[in-house]
């Protein structure tokens, strides 16, 4: 089977299953090789709610070479850069085989928004969150979620950064009284992975202090 007819019968397969709430489609339907998939969010997870984009570049030796894929929706999750939108997971790399489909990809990326893996990430800032405070990282999820992935619409510009990191804002206040910008100190606290601080961890306050001074 060439390319171009595998791809059109797997996109007409996502159509056949409207259940499970999968979309994908071509960005130009003069070009077979970039594509836009969809899925929501699983339930009883940060990500509830949220409808995830996904970019999708399918090479010329499709299927014998996996798709890239990256995500366009912004996520708060180890796997994924929350830069680049970068995706860690084994199936996009050295454990693809012809036999999973674009449908089955955007599946497992669904899966590994239910089931992180820290241990092996592709963002170590969220990963370290995730394992220091779980509770902090899903309520920093979630919030991502309502902020990027909402239905609704981007409701960016009402959030305070801080909160999309899940840094503590008497922290920032802290330092803010000191003279300090605010966004210099969420960036010290992000590159140094400070979510709060105990008081009297005067060895962590110095080595923000010096960052901030540099």
């Amino acid at each position: 089977m060439s390319r171009a007819k595998r791809i059109m019968k797997e996109m007409q397969a996502v159509k056949d299953d409207p259940a499970a709430n999968i979309t994908l489609d071509f960005v130009n339907e003069s070009d077979i090789h970039h594509l836009k998939g969809s899925f929501l969010g699983p339930p009883g997870t940060p990500y509830e709610g949220g409808r995830f984009m996904i970019d999708i570049e399918v090479p010329m030796e499709y299927p014998f070479k996996p798709p890239k894929m990256k995500f366009d929706t912004k996520v708060y999750h180890p796997n994924i850069s929350s830069v680049t939108g970068a995706i860690c997971l084994d199936i996009l790399k050295n454990a693809w085989s012809p036999v999973i489909t674009l449908k089955s990809a955007l599946i497992s990326l669904q899966a590994l928004l239910q089931s992180p893996e820290p241990n092996d990430p592709q963002d170590a800032e969220v990963a370290q969150h995730y394992l220091k405070d779980k509770e902090g990282f899903n309520k920093t999820a979630r919030l991502w979620t309502q902020t990027y992935a909402s239905e609704g619409g981007n409701i960016k510009g009402n959030v305070e950064e801080a909160n999309l990191y899940g840094i503590d804002k008497d922290l920032i206040e802290e330092f803010e009284s000191q003279g300090f910008e605010k966004d210099k100190i969420v960036e010290v606290l992000r590159r140094l992975g400070v979510k709060q601080l105990d008081p009297n961890d005067s060895v962590t306050v110095n080595k923000i202090v010096e960052e901030l001074l540099r």
